[in-house]
């Protein structure tokens, strides 16, 4: 078992990473867990496949799980299931002191972290994240959020969790799809920083994603350790530091705007094809080689993502998907910030995109 501390000023925690650990919750929450019963919010689906182990892991020492058991997909991130789990949260007589368990992806993560937020004031809660993408980045550095009609992530706070547990034999029942979802952000550690890492992933991104268990170990250990460090500097994305984390992101919640938020395109699909964007956006101003974007793109291709935006069928131009990111959160003074890149492993905040600029390339881009 790998233990990576996030040292957040005043709040620090950990996040353990290995095989079996959802198996000995108890034993790994001990102490944070002081009522018999215990509030787990998870997705139907989490819960098929994996409430057997909690319900044997809370009842083995003496604790019962109180469920609150939502849909899945990006849907459930809403006002409506927001103000419903608050409700039933107190109806729970959650205090203050108590942890709620969130199980399950980025989804149920975001949306019990805000919920964790605002409950009281501020309550405990301990992520226990379910696919790739959420244990190599939404589960650690405390943004938790819902989605509005205006954008996604609009309505948020930062609350860190007190403790994540990345237990790695979740990825064995995870959908390749979903899989393939989540290496889009482990790839992207490598991308905005750690060149040697993205080499590692060219190397051994496919046996990963085949199973190969210390490999899986090693990509999310590395990764939460890199977004650990990044968010020690920079919790609250002031300095700048923490924005490049938003490699793809821009471009990628864009796409996902245009797809209303469905399962027609998954965030961390929609990071991969951001990242081909910003890639190559970047070879158009001239600061990256055309080569390098190019490999970006050969990376995911060969992973079985798609890399080409072409290829999801959008009914639309670059300017419309321009205006989804007129809405983005990181606006400043009406000028968008992007994240691009000078090389593999150099990421850096470029204040001077002219949207217009952005549009054409778009056009270019999803004609092919």
């Amino acid at each position: 078992m790998a233990v990576i501390p996030v040292d957040i000023a005043g709040r620090p925690y950990e996040v353990k990473v290995g095989t079996g650990l959802l198996a000995g919750l108890a034993e790994h929450c001990q102490g944070r867990l002081r009522k018999r019963r215990v509030p787990v919010v998870t997705d139907q689906s989490v819960h098929a496949a994996w409430g057997g182990v909690i319900e044997a892991a809370l009842h083995g020492a003496g604790h019962v799980a109180a469920w609150r058991i939502l849909p899945p997909g990006e849907a459930t991130k809403s006002w409506e299931q927001l103000s419903a789990l608050v409700d039933w949260l107190l109806a729970e007589e959650v205090e203050r002191g108590d942890h709620i368990l969130a199980l399950g992806g980025g989804v149920i993560g975001d949306l019990t972290g805000f919920a964790a937020s605002i409950l009281k004031r501020g309550c405990h809660f301990i992520q226990l994240p379910t696919t790739l993408l959420a244990q190599v980045d939404s589960s650690v550095g405390g943004k938790t959020a819902i989605n509005t009609p205006a954008g996604k992530n609009l309505v948020g706070a930062f609350h860190q969790p007190s403790l994540v547990l990345a237990d790695l034999a979740v990825l064995e029942t995870l959908p390749r799809r979903e899989l393939l979802a989540g290496y889009a952000e482990v790839v992207k550690y490598g991308l905005l920083g750690d060149a040697d890492f993205f080499q590692w992933c060219d190397a051994h991104g496919a046996a990963m994603l085949d199973g190969d268990g210390a490999l899986r170990e090693y990509a999310v250990a590395h990764s939460v350790a890199a977004k650990a460090r990044i968010v020690k500097e920079d919790e609250r994305e002031t300095l700048g530091l923490r924005a490049l984390l938003n490699l793809g992101h821009t471009f990628g919640h864009a796409l996902e705007a245009q797809t209303g938020f469905s399962d027609r395109l998954l965030h961390g699909e929609g990071v991969a094809l951001g990242m081909v964007l910003a890639a190559r956006y970047s070879a158009r101003r001239g600061e990256l080689p055309q080569a390098s974007a190019e490999h970006v793109a050969r990376h995911f291709a060969e992973v079985g993502m798609v890399s080409e935006i072409r290829d999801l069928g959008l009914n639309c131009d670059g300017r419309a998907l321009v205006q989804h990111m007129l809405h983005d959160k990181k606006m400043d003074a009406g000028t968008l910030p992007f994240v691009l890149l000078k090389s593999i492993g150099e990421a850096w905040l470029a204040k001077d995109v002219a949207l217009d600029d952005v549009a054409a390339f778009l056009d270019q881009q999803l004609a092919g």
